[in-house]
């Protein structure tokens, strides 16, 4: 019996990759806008179609790459199941659009962004509704409310920002493919409070349509200052560059979850591909083993989505530019960077199982007697039951009682190839498991499934 079982969940995830492929990683726009699903935990389309947030970040994107460039972009996070692109209108690095030769706004004028730069931007964002992307819209970088270490000046306050807000929100107002993100890497504390409640309340005057979040800065959270506000749909925070455990996510995202009223939430910014560990060259740089830790460990602890980063493509650093965060590739190099390539395994697993109708699973897993490393974590429901295994190699599983008396299948399922390994059907609640060898890779998934 328990062969037929495994062959369900293998022929499930083989239709996922076939669905997957043929649809090309493209979003169904015509399932409507989006919107905050009725557990009020994840995202999803107007006529209830689960939205999974897989976002990269592309801060430089509109300032940076001309249109023939976004379009190789774009194609190649197409492709990967990406389906969220960040970027930045006033970005931090650029006062001048290298792409078009402009400045970025008129005469010192934040409410008009320069006519050339704007067009540019909506033939970019178009481009990416092209290819079924969503662009998480950033109007501006957060050095240009808060500059403390950033390149500045400080251009907003609470009468621009509104204004600004309006303009943006009339007109995008009618695209299909924008999340607004307030903030950029800053603080909603103090007088910034004030100023980025004014430039949120500007746009959702104008823009009923969209949904609405704000990106913090490293180990904050948009819950810190916003989370009441009737603006934020959804929170966001930035695990950042100086973490690579799991006891980030006890400080971010368990407290956010526990939050009422319940809203989304999501890591916007986790530690990058190929950055140097808080940001010291002398330090290991982030690999793709750290990628997947993040990315597991927070959507099977309830995110609503997650967002990659790469060091070379978040700058779109290429010849002429100074690289930041010791840089050492340029962007069109690093597009197929093993961590952005393995992130399109975890979006065929979602595809597979019902996410949106599980929950994290709490004391399911326990590692075995002298384990000193990072933490495991579970993800299901009375059917099914994910248990993300970092590294280790024995571990201690305790299901639910509703598994009792259940005949279940177990299978291994690979973050790093998406290959499933047959592992045998089971019907005791408490066992032991030992994780495949670690000369393959470190972290692995167990799939348990009635």
């Amino acid at each position: 019996m328990y062969r037929s079982l495994l062959f369900a969940i293998v022929t499930a995830i083989a239709a996922a990759f076939h669905a997957y492929a043929t649809e090309g990683g493209a979003v169904p726009f015509a399932h409507g806008r989006l919107c905050v699903d009725k557990s009020q935990r994840y995202l999803c389309h107007e006529d209830g179609t689960p939205f999974l947030y897989l976002g990269d970040t592309a801060w430089e994107l509109f300032a940076r790459l001309t249109t023939d460039e976004a379009a190789t972009y774009f194609e190649n996070r197409r492709l990967k199941g990406f389906t969220v692109i960040q970027a930045v209108i006033y970005t931090e690095l650029d006062d001048t659009v290298s792409s078009v030769g402009v400045p970025q706004w008129v005469d010192g004028d934040v409410t008009r962004i320069h006519p050339r730069y704007l067009q540019h931007i909506d033939s970019v964002i178009d481009l990416a509704a092209s290819k079924g992307l969503y662009i998480a819209l950033l109007p501006t970088w957060g050095d240009k409310v808060d500059k403390q270490w950033g390149k500045g000046p400080v251009l907003f306050d609470v009468r621009n920002a509104r204004a600004y807000g309006r303009m943006l929100g009339k007109h995008y107002a009618a695209k299909s493919n924008i999340i607004w993100v307030i903030g950029g890497d800053r603080g909603g504390d103090g007088n910034n409070k004030t100023v980025w409640n004014a430039m949120a309340e500007g746009i959702k005057e104008c823009d009923g349509n969209h949904l609405m979040t704000y990106h913090p800065h490293g180990e904050h959270s948009s819950s810190f200052w916003f989370h009441d506000e009737e603006w934020l749909d959804f929170n966001m925070f930035q695990s950042g560059h100086c973490q690579d455990s799991y006891e980030i996510y006890r400080r971010l995202l368990l407290p956010d979850y526990d939050r009422r009223p319940a809203k989304p939430v999501m890591d916007g910014e986790p530690r990058y591909e190929n950055i140097p560990y808080d940001f010291n060259p002398r330090n290991r740089r982030f690999d793709d083993y750290d990628v997947r830790k993040s990315l597991y460990q927070s959507m099977l602890s309830g995110a609503c989505g997650y967002t990659y980063g790469c060091n070379d493509i978040w700058q779109m650093y290429s010849p002429g530019y100074e690289a930041k965060c010791d840089a050492n590739r340029y962007w069109y190099l690093s597009l197929d960077a093993p961590g952005a390539a393995q992130l399109a395994h975890f979006r065929r697993l979602w595809l597979t199982f019902p996410f949106v109708e599980a929950k994290p699973l709490a004391d399911v897993i326990r590692p075995a007697s002298g384990y000193g490393g990072d933490a495991a974590v579970a993800f299901g429901n009375d059917a099914f039951v994910l248990c993300y295994f970092p590294e280790g190699t024995t571990w201690n599983i305790s299901l639910p009682d509703a598994w009792q008396g259940v005949t279940y299948t177990l299978a291994w399922f690979s973050p790093v190839t998406g290959v499933v390994y047959e592992a045998g059907a089971d019907n005791r609640t408490l066992f032991e498991v030992n994780i495949p060898s670690a000369d393959i890779h470190k972290d692995w998934v167990l799939m348990i499934k009635k």
